[in-house]
């Protein structure tokens, strides 16, 4: 009987998180889990070491540490606090996979730490690659590692260029499905509300990532993450808005072919296509059926309306420090947003702020990357009180 592989998966509680454990559910036979990390949400990593028996789960907040202790007391699962723990584990010889599924820069040190450890990463933290691609790039350069993309977007890419050489690739077509606001006006978005912004049309996801796709942010990080995982400039990733989320990319080649991938929209699909690499997990989950999918459109995005497509866009091209520093006054400027202190357009403005004040570092060091970060949230925070 072949070895089942050990799952670590970071961000366990969260949207991508408790979808990875489904996978996980569904095929006994071939993982089993190892080490489970939350932030908050205590009770729901306690029900889900229960069920699924890692020999460690990491409580990164210190004040729910206690009550998930005392919860698994005489289990045998041994129980962890902080963040620095986390990046100890992922490095442990019992862990085969890491599912990095936390939310923005948190995810940044662990994943570092499975690259040096030579660990198989199922990357659906897209801000690592935002915050430290350059960095990350050269890390895998010299490590047994490799980075298989949770990103239904990434995975499709992923999907379409198998086979193919690189030289061979005129651009990839990244799409997205415009988010809640797609047909509101500039005017109408300087009043939307939280509770607006989390109705996404076709997606079911954790609030800050949809945010993030109404701003349209999200789709200029994985503009930046595709720049990194599949080594193309900024100019030759295109971004159209297809409303039916059906398509969940393109590549087009010197040819003038495309391949696309379809699916439905539905992340257990990309999730279940990373755990599976080099294969593919055979599944009765509900197909896609074209028929019911007979009109699919698309069209340009409105950079005006949207103004952070830009942003990232130019904090791509110039590189350096400055995709690090937006990530971070966006993380500032979205958690500000969903607690009421400001409005929707502000979000936008707080971030090219935060850029306009930062210095600028061309080649940065880890500690850099730390430093930005961290002085930029300051910064951010300080435009918001």
């Amino acid at each position: 009987m072949k070895q089942r592989r050990k799952i670590a998966v970071l961000g366990s509680t969260g949207s991508i998180g408790r979808q990875t454990l489904d996978i996980v559910a569904e095929y006994p036979h071939l993982f089993e889990v190892e080490l489970l990390v939350a932030n908050r949400s205590a009770q729901l990593l306690v029900d889900q070491a229960l069920r699924f028996r890692p020999r460690h789960v990491v409580i990164a907040s210190q004040e729910c540490h206690s009550q998930v202790a005392q919860a698994l007391a005489g289990t045998g699962i041994e129980v962890h606090t902080g963040s620095t723990v986390v990046a100890q584990l992922v490095a442990e010889p019992d862990v085969d996979t890491v599912v990095t599924a936390m939310v923005g820069y948190s995810g940044l040190e662990s994943t570092i730490a499975a690259i040096k450890a030579g660990k198989t990463i199922a990357l659906a933290n897209k801000e690592t690659l935002v915050v430290a691609g350059e960095l990350i790039k050269s890390l895998l350069e010299s490590s047994s590692s490799v980075i298989y993309p949770v990103d239904s977007e990434h995975g499709a890419f992923y999907q379409c260029l198998v086979g193919e050489k690189h030289e061979h690739v005129s651009k990839l077509i990244l799409t997205a499905s415009g988010g809640p606001f797609r047909t509101l006006s500039k005017e109408q978005l300087a009043t939307v509300t939280k509770d607006d912004a989390l109705r996404h049309p076709n997606w079911a996801m954790g609030a800050k990532i949809t945010i993030d796709s109404a701003t349209m942010m999200n789709k200029g990080f994985e503009m930046i993450e595709a720049k990194w995982l599949y080594d193309i400039e900024p100019e030759r990733i295109e971004i159209v808005v297809h409303p039916q989320s059906i398509v969940h990319s393109m590549v087009e080649f010197v040819d003038g072919s495309v391949k696309a991938q379809l699916g439905l929209p539905d992340m257990h699909l990309p999730i279940r296509y990373a755990l599976g690499l080099p294969g593919r997990l055979a599944t009765d989950e509900r197909r896609m059926t074209i028929a019911d999918y007979a009109q699919l459109t698309f069209e340009k995005p409105d950079f005006d309306k949207f103004p952070l497509l830009a942003t990232a866009y130019a904090a791509a091209r110039r590189g350096g420090n400055v995709p690090c520093v937006m990530n971070a006054a966006n993380e500032i400027a979205v958690a500000a947003f969903l607690s009421g202190k400001i409005g929707f357009n502000d979000i936008y403005s707080t971030i090219e702020k935060t850029l306009a004040w930062a210095p600028f570092i061309a080649k940065p060091s880890y500690a850099d990357y730390v430093q930005s970060n961290a002085e930029s949230r300051r910064y951010a925070q300080g435009l918001i009180n």
